[in-house]
């Protein structure tokens, strides 16, 4: 039996994992739970699932939770903070760690289970975004096992060779990040100027976080996934292409040198990447409804609009630049979407804030914890004043 700790619980990617391994109890057992201050969400799940520990993000929602379960499960230890993620990342007797915590605020216990060479399970696009060779050095160096959780970088990981050894030796020509477009995919781009936070979070396809949601919205998610592709896949930016497909059936795929293109089918359900970066190289039963071939009749493709969606160009120019440019990128984005949905930032001025800031933000990569924090701060700060700028 694996013990799994789920860093971001209470989150959709947390409420999907512990839905999975519902499924398959025999296999896996929860060792911890986190969340940021959803006190009685993690409190219901603590009840249900009688983890050994279960984290909040702050010492004082900590309290509250502690409070909680000293009368009915005083068993759980409740810790507080980034050092309790951490804590909880590295403990000897976790053997997975789903890191779903949203944002740049994964970054440090995602760092420190790989560092520990645990079983990442990494739905947290951000912290690779943000760190790259440095995550991928601890990777590397910690003996870590990295499952990718976002749907379009299972599904590569799904369509590569089992003993994948880099994109040449396996004949790899380019990898195709598949995307909905979301929900303004047809819409006049003269009228995004007024979408509300609503609008923006209404997908058609695929049931996430306002903030997940958003950045499909602008098609942002995926500019940060062709940065992450190239860091998970060892790809130059030129091998990596993004093609919108309404369905979201074809969750990404794979062509190589000889012609052959290897595609992953699934209903967009979370389940499935989960359940597969859970048991592989097995296979359990997710929950996921079977794909009806015949009822979905057809399969549409379209290249992407980089006028409609400036987010999607941003990407792949940071990911071609590198430098401070993915993390800069990150951080603005970060702050702008959070700015949109309070009300503070029109949906059309997310692009540019994120723009000004990696151009205000320019330098050599990051190569230490220290420094990628530090250009975190900054360009959040940076964000931060073009918003006061950009806020009519």
């Amino acid at each position: 039996m694996k013990r799994l700790a789920v860093c971001g619980s209470t989150g959709s990617i947390g409420v999907h994992t512990l839905d999975v391994v519902s499924r398959n109890r025999a296999r896996y057992e929860l060792f911890a739970l986190t969340a940021h201050s959803d006190v009685d969400g993690l409190a219901a799940q603590c009840r249900r699932w009688r983890p050994r520990i279960a984290v909040m993000s702050s010492e004082s929602a900590a309290g509250r939770l502690a409070a909680i379960l000293a009368e009915e499960i005083p068993e759980i230890e409740v810790l507080a903070g980034a050092s309790g993620l951490t804590q909880v990342a590295m403990h000897p007797e976790v053997d997975y760690v789903m890191a779903a915590i949203v944002g740049a605020a994964g970054l440090m216990s995602s760092l420190a289970a790989a560092r520990a060479g645990k079983r990442v399970l990494l739905a947290n696009k951000e912290a690779l975004v943000m760190s790259g060779r440095l995550f991928m050095d601890a990777v590397r160096d910690g003996g870590a096992e990295l499952l990718p959780i976002d749907s379009e970088h299972n599904a590569i990981f799904q369509c590569l060779p089992r003993a994948h050894s880099g994109p040449v030796e396996s004949g790899v020509r380019r990898v195709l990040l598949t995307g909905s477009g979301g929900p303004f995919r047809a819409r006049d781009p003269e009228s995004l100027h007024d979408v509300t936070p609503t609008d923006a979070c209404a997908h058609p396809n695929w049931s996430m976080g306002r903030k997940i949601s958003v950045d499909s919205a602008t098609m942002m998610n995926k500019g940060l996934e062709v940065i992450e592709a190239c860091w998970l896949f060892d790809m130059e930016p030129e091998s990596v292409e993004v093609i919108v497909h309404p369905q979201s059936v074809i969750h990404s795929m794979v062509e190589y040198e000889d012609g052959t293109v290897l595609a992953q089918l699934g209903n967009p359900d979370m389940r499935t990447p989960i359940a597969h970066a859970l048991a592989w190289p097995d296979r359990i039963d997710s929950g996921v409804a079977p794909l009806d071939l015949v009822g979905m009749s057809r399969l549409d493709f379209e290249a992407p609009d980089f006028d409609r969606f400036p987010c999607l160009r941003l990407g792949f120019e940071a990911a071609r630049a590198g430098g401070t440019a993915p993390a800069a990128l990150n951080a603005a984005n970060e702050v702008a979407v959070d700015a949109f949905l309070n009300g503070r930032l029109r949906f059309t001025r997310i692009a540019r804030i994120a723009e000004a800031t990696v151009a205000a933000c320019s330098g050599e990569e990051p190569r230490t914890l220290d420094d990628v924090l530090d250009l975190d701060r900054l360009a959040r700060i940076r964000a931060a004043e073009f918003i006061k700028t950009f806020s009519d």
